[in-house]
């Protein structure tokens, strides 16, 4: 089945224990399926998509799928994510707005979106849902967990809480650790200056959307998306409407508290200490031109794998597209993805 002809579907998770002691009642995960299952339950490769993203990432490209970049010309049948040959299954994170269990659902116990009681998250909570989605579907161990930036993050946490359900991660434009960037005190800040934002009560009304897409166009500018779009809007004025028109597009589904529970996490992510847990073969890769993972980062995230005795080696993409590289010039690290999953178990 190709990407677009497979729609989102909903996996019910039952009651998820967290690491902050809470219990998420009845959770959920969406998902899209690519490809088949095999008997044994161990072709499957899982995709992890970015902080603002959502599990359509690797779809036909649309105005939010295009916005961090599609990874569509990596997988599909005969691609470098082969679903002739594994059963890929892409998630939408824990806490994100694309149909998981997040602040804007409701809440069991009360019947209204949890809002700010939405319970805090960590990337372990995330890999724990992910666990429960692939068992449910059968899934017995997985080839490779591959995704970008936040999704990064998630893979390498994965080979260190499910060191013998994965045989190897890729994690490209992303690190052992976040960035340092997400002022999430600042970012609620400015959610509070706007009439509407009631304390995060903010669900049934439209009163933050134009921040949101403010705020969005402000972030695709710093990923790379003018150089991504120079080609296709030659004149600025052009690109400026189409940056414009994608930043609305993203601000009528995203809502501003998944922000600030995904950041949070992020914010409180460190893989360095758990590096010597990882079994799994590690495949880095960072963009010479992204300015939140630049590949100064890599010679100090190879030694500390090597020195934790993984099995890791780096690829870095020649891009002009910043952050935003790994799906928008695909072309440039496909042979080196297809590679190390073709090299890997099984």
């Amino acid at each position: 089945m190709s990407a677009s002809a497979d729609p989102t579907r909903l996996a019910e998770i039952g009651d998820l224990p967290l690491r902050s002691g809470a219990v998420l009642r009845r959770a959920r995960l969406a998902y899209v399926g690519y490809g088949r299952l095999a008997a044994d339950g161990r072709n499957a490769i899982l995709l992890t998509h970015g902080y603002t993203s959502s599990h359509l990432f690797a779809a036909p490209q649309s105005a939010g799928v295009a916005a961090e970049g599609s990874w569509s010309a990596l997988v599909g049948p005969g691609r470098a994510i082969d679903t002739d040959r594994h059963f890929v299954v892409s998630s939408n994170l824990l806490g994100s707005s694309y149909g998981s269990t997040a602040p804007k659902t409701d809440n069991p116990a009360t019947g209204r979106p949890y809002g700010p009681d939405f319970p805090a998250l960590a990337l372990p909570d995330m890999i724990l849902a992910q666990r429960r989605l692939l068992e449910g579907l059968g899934v017995r161990g997985l080839k490779a967990v591959v995704g970008p930036s936040y999704g990064g993050f998630q893979a390498f946490t994965w080979a260190i809480e499910q060191p013998d359900f994965v045989r190897g991660i890729v994690a490209a434009v992303s690190g052992l650790r976040s960035p340092g960037s997400l002022d999430m005190d600042a970012l609620e800040r400015r959610y509070a200056a706007v009439p509407g934002w009631n304390g995060g009560r903010h669900h049934g009304s439209d009163a933050m959307k134009p921040l949101m897409a403010t705020m969005r166009e402000e972030t695709l500018r710093n990923y790379g998306i003018e150089a991504e779009l120079a080609g296709r809007f030659p004149d600025a004025a052009a690109r400026a409407a189409e940056i414009a028109r994608i930043a609305r597009a993203w601000a009528e589904d995203f809502d501003p508290l998944s922000m600030l529970v995904l950041g949070r996490a992020a914010n409180a992510y460190d893989a360095g200490p758990g590096l010597a847990r990882i079994r799994a073969r590690v495949l880095y890769v960072l963009s010479r031109s992204d300015k939140l993972f630049p590949p100064s980062l890599a010679p100090a995230t190879m030694r500390a794998l090597q020195a934790a005795g993984a099995d890791a080696r780096y690829a870095e993409i020649d891009s002009d597209h910043g952050h935003l590289a790994s799906g928008t010039d695909a072309a440039k690290w496909a042979p080196a993805l297809r590679e190390f999953l073709d090299g890997l178990p099984g």
